[in-house]
């Protein structure tokens, strides 16, 4: 973890969220090759989600929540931790989290008392009871609360679904693992509607899609175990989950869940609960102006549709992809290289552009012209290397995961051609250059 780390900030992917006063534990920043890591990974799963189903919909909702929302949702009762003090070192800890460092033996430990892990924030110039609301503690809430939006204005029929990416905010007792568990952090979840009884079908299905999208991400099936909950861990709401445990450098733990989920959330949210046959048990119900229920098709009956939830962090992907990834690779005679092996379409940098001599205009030219054309591919981020050192150009983006390097040569005034150097193999051949748009769509896209 701490070669992943140091390469996070010298490279430019990850800092400690206000460094310069000390930082804040429990956030991160992302830094200029890291946000293009992040947006490619959740472009990927948009596009797997939103743009390879026709019966899936979008979503983008505010992060502020009404109350409301998350008093039915059950978080208000439910979405807690078990919290200790210990007198001794007087440190703070999650009972199930305590550190081998705090001895349970020698220390001495307050009882475990529940907290309650949501933010809360002032709404409107008057600070007083009545004027809150809570950062959205996941994104679902809010899908489930759209519900009869997304239904009445694309006709949609079961089964379906609702997806979102967006941030989420978590008062977690130990933040801890670089960004495994953080305080503020992104989702991408779908929640999928589909008619109750078929359900089980629908989360075996919705379990391998996801193992399968995962692989091609560059998470490889053999670092992953699948862990079926048990009943007594089960959340409130659920008839089921399947987690998909990946081996982070700190050890086995969740990077993405699927749940199912009943028909909970919508039975929890909906008006004239007693009229709709739920099976869930949800709290009663009075302030909901909405019926969150569908007529089925068949029988004409309204009913609330059960829900699958496969739910995954975008920081733990992030964390997780770039574990895969790093290699440090032996090159014989004491040398070695260090190497990100990310799947070419979650590359920061698709490539770059070297020129020979930093200070030739010809070649600087023909450099800067090639990298604006390849740019306009619209493949990713194409970047001019103009630092005159193509052995630490290579180096870098060795470092940095960029699949293409390209290097501009004085041939390459003569011929029209171009120097291709591959990150994994690191064999190079010479293309012509009206030949790379092309090459570099296949190099990238598979």
């Amino acid at each position: 973890m701490d070669d992943l780390v140091s390469l996070c900030k010298r490279r430019g992917f990850i800092f400690q969220s206000g460094e310069i006063y000390g930082g804040l534990q429990g956030m991160y920043d992302y830094g200029p090759l890291g946000v293009e890591l992040k947006n490619n990974l959740k472009n990927a799963w948009w596009s797997a989600m939103i743009y390879d189903n026709d019966n899936i919909e979008g979503l983008d909702a505010s992060i502020l929540s009404n109350p409301m929302v998350l008093k039915y949702s059950g978080h208000e009762d439910t979405f807690s931790d078990p919290m200790v003090d210990c007198k001794t070192c007087k440190s703070r800890f999650r009972e199930d989290q305590i550190p081998k460092s705090c001895n349970k033996g020698k220390c001495e430990f307050t009882e475990p008392r529940q907290f309650n892990l949501m933010f809360k924030t002032n709404v409107g110039p008057i600070d007083d009871a009545a004027s809150f609301a809570y950062l959205r503690p996941e994104t679902a809430q809010q899908i489930f609360t759209n519900f009869k939006n997304v239904v009445d204005s694309s006709s949609k029929t079961l089964p379906f679904g609702i997806a979102q990416i967006g941030k989420a905010f978590r008062n977690e007792i130990t933040p801890r693992n670089f960004i495994f568990r953080v305080r503020e952090f992104e989702q991408m979840e779908l929640e999928f509607f589909v008619k109750p009884g078929t359900d089980e079908d629908w989360h075996k299905i919705w379990v391998e899609k996801r193992l399968n999208w995962w692989e091609k991400q560059g998470i490889p099936k053999d670092s992953i175990e699948l862990y079926d909950v048990p009943k007594d861990e089960l959340a409130h709401y659920s008839k089921g989950t399947i987690d998909i445990m990946y081996k982070f450098p700190h050890g086995v733990e969740e990077l993405e869940g699927i749940a199912n989920r009943t028909d909970f959330d919508l039975g929890s949210h909906t008006k004239n609960q007693d009229e709709l046959n739920i099976s869930a048990n949800v709290m009663l119900n009075n302030n909901s102006n909405t019926r969150l229920a569908i007529q089925d098709t068949e029988s004409k009956k309204w009913v609330i549709p059960y829900v699958i939830e496969p739910s995954a962090g975008v920081d733990r992907g992030v964390l997780a992809i770039m574990n895969e990834a790093f290699n440090i690779e032996d090159l014989g005679d004491g040398k070695e290289r260090l190497v990100l092996k990310l799947k070419p379409h979650l590359s920061p940098i698709k490539a770059a552009v070297i020129p020979l001599k930093k200070n030739n205009e010809d070649i600087v030219k023909k450099s800067t012209d090639l990298k604006r054309n390849l740019q306009k591919l619209n493949l990713g981020r194409v970047v001019l290397e103009n630092t005159g050192n193509i052995g630490k150009g290579y180096r870098r983006h060795d470092e940095i995961g960029t699949p293409l390097c390209i290097t501009i040569d004085f041939e390459s005034l003569e011929d029209n051609t171009a120097t291709v150097r591959d990150r994994d193999t690191m064999d190079q051949k010479r293309i012509a250059i009206n030949e790379l748009p092309e090459y570099l769509i296949k190099h990238i896209n598979g």
